[in-house]
């Protein structure tokens, strides 16, 4: 017997070329971002929920705003956090409502705030909202005054600092919107499109629109949804009639027929835009917004694995959290796209959203450059897990955590999840949990005296533990939470203990279940569960753990742990966190991530490496494209390719035998005595035709300072401007020793956001201008604060000749 299960769906981010209105946040009204202008404290001042309270000493922030990562990386902090303070602050924001928008709604939309809200208008609580991670909006209609200033205060309690296994940041992290809505309007997030059927010549996109009906009588309404091509062009259209009582919310489901539509793909991710409007009975609009949606079929099969349009493949995915090392969590959209784009160029396809809800602005990034998403909504349940305070895995752990709010909050910030992202295309599957199945951390079973789990399991059961049958009844209730605002996709969960969990009923209400680090298991559990489709939820790079998907059709995929280093789950001090990414902090390819392209991209690819060979079984996948020995030294040199066979040659003459590929390890390697010059590897085909090159050279003594620009010679429509500079010798050969200290000025109507070097052992203050390049490289974090004028990022190191780089309007 075997499982199929079809999900079609499709909603994304569209060409700025259509002549439509602009996704707007709550899918309704008229949307303005408040970012600028809000003031900030960093401790408890509970009067500041008073309109009349004196905020003139406060600190004047923009927002996003992330307060930890601004803190001073202490050695008596948590691990688990990056050794970065949580506590608590209050921000307040000032805010005219024009007169003219007198009898509409207003609303306050936040996209995330860590951790335990509380927001407050003009003195009045609109309402608290724990998780740190999700969205939610308030209905400030009441409580507002029209034609005057309004004072926006905000609560935020991180308090319990080390309440997560990994970095979380502090404070509004995320954009913040008012939206003007007429009292008949779309219901907040209550516009849901998806493709019922999909092939290549039809498909019919269903539209369901709630409408919600706040004026003083009932009203007889016209809901009209129409569909256009990425050039703008009418596709189809469809109406319908409701009359909406009065405090009411009515649904208005349509149906629109495609002909011959470009399916949203990998390679050719086409978006359509859906522009939906209500009228009254004069045809008058009362309300409209419009949404990307792109059209597309997936299949999932316990034999064959998964199927995008038909096309069965393998997910080459990695987990991210949602922090960028000096920016903590207060990422801009611009360095994401560039992380994102980095990923997808080593063959990266998909993206678990490592364990948590992330900005939208991921998910309308993942839409527009075609990679597949998995959305992750809780990391534990009700009973905390362990928090490692002074080094990961070492130690006496702490407790803190999310599980006090589970219960109250965890069936709501599940409903808000998928109805805030159910829009998005590149999404395949809800993830309801991550590893809260850990054997003793915290459930526990019998069947855990004698079990093999491939895992630490904190000793044998333990009878005095939550006992693990509890994992299926809240499975069950999360899962029907998803499935009320969305059928059209799977519901998966990551299993840490599936020896344990296998007992229960969790994996059996789950579409989809994921195997955390048990590759071992894969085998045994496709025999004994033939109905199951499994994927790798959690991997380690090992060549082996790509081998049980590549060589086994039922598993679909794997997601690397993980695509990019991240802050947090700290080793002792110091570090600064976790360091296995495929990307570094800066979001540049590291060793590894050439390795993991060579596995993974259907390009012909090739990286040369080196290091000091010190025993036979040292093969390594984080060899540096370093070329620097002492002469006649034994050096190991690896090439990471996925041709067939390889050369080496050292200025321009053979060096060793040339070696075919070996895919035992996935590298070709030779052990030469080292000759200074240039290094070259050819790597080739079957019949030795050189289809990819590479070569690294060997550096002189570090001359200067060479400055790049990685998001263009212009700032218009830039949230930041990243810019990186080099260690280079006098031919212009990047000194990856370098560990020059390097000053950062700035000119111009800009600000320094940090110096990200990406050392994971370097514990000095990252935001400052003063940092250390690291493998000879540093990168800049520059925001422009004003839209004229030149902005001119100058950089200095004593004894190295300065750069200088000029980002015009």
């Amino acid at each position: 017997m075997k499982k199929k299960v079809k999900m079609m769906i499709g909603m994304a981010w569209m060409s700025s070329c259509l002549p439509l209105l602009a996704n707007t946040p709550l899918s309704f009204g008229e949307s303005e971002k408040i970012n600028d202008e809000w003031l900030f404290i960093k401790e408890d001042a509970p009067q500041a929920k008073s309109a009349a309270f004196n905020d003139q000493s406060w600190q004047s922030v923009d927002l996003p705003h992330d307060w930890s990562v601004k803190g001073t990386l202490d050695e008596s902090l948590a691990s688990c956090t990056g050794y970065l303070p949580g506590g608590i602050g209050w921000y307040r924001k000032h805010l005219n409502i024009p007169a003219t928008e007198k009898g509409k709604k207003v609303y306050l939309y936040f996209e995330g705030v860590y951790n335990r809200s509380e927001v407050y208008v003009n003195g009045i609580l609109l309402g608290k909202r724990p998780n740190g991670y999700v969205s939610f909006y308030y209905d400030a209609t009441d409580v507002v005054q029209y034609g005057q200033e309004n004072i926006i205060s905000v609560r935020v309690d991180h308090s319990r600092s080390a309440d997560s296994r990994w970095y979380t940041g502090s404070g509004i992290y995320r954009n913040v919107w008012v939206v003007y809505a007429n009292p008949v309007h779309i219901a907040p997030w209550g516009l849901f499109a998806y493709p019922e059927a999909v092939t290549e010549t039809q498909a019919t996109v269903s539209v369901e629109v709630a409408v919600e009906n706040d004026a003083e009588e009932g009203r007889r309404l016209k809901v009209v949804s129409t569909l256009y091509d990425a050039d703008g062009k009418e596709v189809a259209t469809s109406e319908k009639a409701v009359f909406a009582e009065k405090a009411q919310s009515k649904n208005a489901d349509m149906k629109l027929a495609v002909s011959r539509p470009h399916l949203w793909s990998l390679e050719h991710p086409y978006l359509y835009r859906l522009k939906t409007k209500i009228l009254d009975e004069s045809g008058n609009v009362l309300d409209e917004t419009s949404l990307s949606t792109g059209i597309r079929r997936f299949d999932f099969d316990s034999n064959k694995g998964f199927a995008l349009n038909g096309e069965w493949m393998k997910l080459k995915g990695v987990c991210l959290h949602h922090d960028a090392g000096v920016l903590g969590s207060a990422v801009p959209r611009s360095v994401w796209e560039k992380r994102l784009k980095t990923l997808k160029s080593i063959g990266c396809n998909a993206i678990r959203t490592s364990h948590n809800p992330q900005s939208p602005d991921l998910y309308e990034l993942c839409d527009e450059l075609g990679i597949l998403v998995m959305d992750e909504g809780f990391d534990e349940w009700k009973h905390a897990k362990r928090k490692w305070l002074k080094g990961w895995n070492e130690g006496i752990p702490g407790y803190q955590g999310s599980n006090d709010f589970f219960d109250e909050w965890s069936s709501r910030d599940m409903a808000d999840i998928v109805r805030r992202d159910r829009n998005h295309t590149s999404i395949f599957t809800w993830s309801i949990g991550n590893e809260v199945d850990y054997p003793n951390d915290p459930y526990s079973h019998p069947i855990l005296n004698g079990a093999k789990i491939n895992q630490p399991m904190y000793g044998g059961y333990k009878p005095d533990q939550p006992d693990a049958n509890e994992l299926g009844d809240i499975a069950k209730r999360l899962v029907h939470v998803v499935k009320q605002w969305d059928t059209s996709r799977p519901v998966t969960a990551a299993l840490a203990g599936v020896v344990m969990s296998n007992e229960t009923e969790y994996p059996k209400v789950l579409d989809i279940a994921g195997y955390n680090y048990t590759e071992h298991q894969y085998a045994t559990d496709h025999e004994r569960y033939p109905e199951r489709v499994i994927y790798g939820s959690e991997n380690i790079h090992s060549i082996d753990a790509w081998k049980a998907v590549k060589d086994n059709e039922y598993i679909f995929g794997q997601f690397l742990w993980t695509g990019i280093d991240y802050l947090g789950e700290s080793r002792a001090w110091p570090s600064r966190g976790f360091y296995s990414g495929l990307l570094d902090f800066g979001g540049f390819i590291k060793p590894i991530g050439y390795f993991r392209k060579a596995l993974w991209s259907s390009e012909p690819t090739a990286y040369l490496g080196s290091y000091r060979k010190d025993n036979e079984e040292n093969i390594s996948m984080y060899a540096w494209p370093v070329w620097n020995y002492n002469s006649g030294e034994l050096i190991r040199v690896v090439c990471y390719t996925n041709a067939a066979k390889a050369r080496l040659l050292i200025n321009g003459s053979k060096v060793g035998e040339v070696k075919k590929y070996d895919s035992a390890t996935g590298i070709i390697y030779w052990d030469i005595p080292f000759q200074a010059g240039t290094l070259e590897v050819e790597a080739m085909d079957f019949n030795g035709k050189v289809i990819c090159r590479d070569q690294i050279r060997t550096a002189g003594e570090a001359e200067k300072l060479v400055a790049t620009s990685l998001t263009g010679s212009s700032y218009r429509d830039k949230d930041v401007i990243m810019v990186e500079v080099q260690v280079v010798d006098d031919k212009g050969v990047t000194v990856l020793s370098a560990e020059n200290e390097v000053v950062c000025t700035l000119k111009g109507p800009a600000e320094l956001l940090g110096l990200e070097a990406s050392n994971n052992a370097d514990m000095s203050d990252y935001t400052d201008n003063v940092h250390h390049v690291y493998h000879g490289r540093i990168l800049a974090y520059v925001k422009p604060t004003a839209d004229t004028g030149e902005i001119i990022v100058s950089f200095s190191s004593q004894g190295l000749t300065s750069a200088k780089i000029t980002i015009k309007e």
